[in-house]
């Protein structure tokens, strides 16, 4: 196995390149791709930048490139869900790009031609992710974790109408974020197994900008270091 492991944004992966042994880094299309060892598991850390085409084109580069066999892609995301607070985990078991829109054509939200509208997350890894979310939350004061539906849009969620209106539509909705579907894709295409994990940063409201930027700068990085961690040496 060689790990893939994508974030957004450096902050929501600051200290695992620094963990990583026998770390050498690799510059293409304008990323840093750094290759070593975390924990034993032969890895490659990226950060795909925001937004679906950025993360569809990183996902692709660590397969096709870089061989690796299996992502994770770990970083923040906005609660859909009111059951679902700040400093939660949701592990991805599909997702969906919320903004995929081609009807008359297709169904709202199906990705074209592939006939599936919500991508499935690997069954394995994403029960890996989840009792290495587990295990990282006993210690902690708050957050639960979930597991279920995940949307991704290329656009940063801090309406509450909108996001009724989408929850109207997927009413399993947990998270919102602007990656995770894409990645899915991507591997979903070339037979990749992959799992998507976030942690919740904010509410998806009109504070939303605020919070997300206090939480991956204080907390993010803390979160996915020790789920990587526990992912890696279990």
């Amino acid at each position: 196995m060689r790990l893939g492991v994508i974030s957004a944004l450096a902050e929501e992966q600051h200290g695992l390149i620094e963990d990583m042994r026998a770390s050498q880094r690799h510059l293409h299309g304008m990323r840093e791709y750094t290759a070593g060892k975390l924990w034993e598991i032969d890895s490659v850390c990226v950060l795909s930048r925001i937004g679906k085409v950025a993360a569809a084109m990183t996902a692709t580069t660590l397969v096709e490139k870089f061989g690796v066999t299996h992502i994770i892609f770990t970083g923040v995301a906005g609660s859909a869900d009111s059951g679902v607070h700040v400093g939660d985990i949701v592990i991805a078991e599909s997702l969906v790009q919320h903004d995929m829109d081609a009807r008359p054509l297709f169904p709202q939200f199906e990705v074209p031609l592939t006939g599936l509208s919500r991508l499935p997350s690997d069954r394995q890894m994403s029960q890996k992710l989840a009792a290495a979310a587990r295990r990282f939350l006993e210690n902690e004061e708050k957050g639960k974790l979930h597991r279920g539906l995940i949307g991704s849009g290329d656009q940063f969620m801090s309406d509450p109408a909108r996001l009724r209106a989408l929850k109207a539509s997927l009413p399993d909705l947990l998270a919102v974020e602007m990656e995770g579907a894409a990645v899915a894709q991507v591997c979903f295409e070339l037979g990749v197994p992959f799992g998507v994990i976030r942690t919740i940063s904010d509410n998806a409201n009109e504070d939303a900008a605020v919070d997300f930027m206090h939480f991956v700068k204080h907390v993010a990085s803390r979160y996915a270091f020790n789920v990587i961690k526990n992912y890696c040496q279990a």
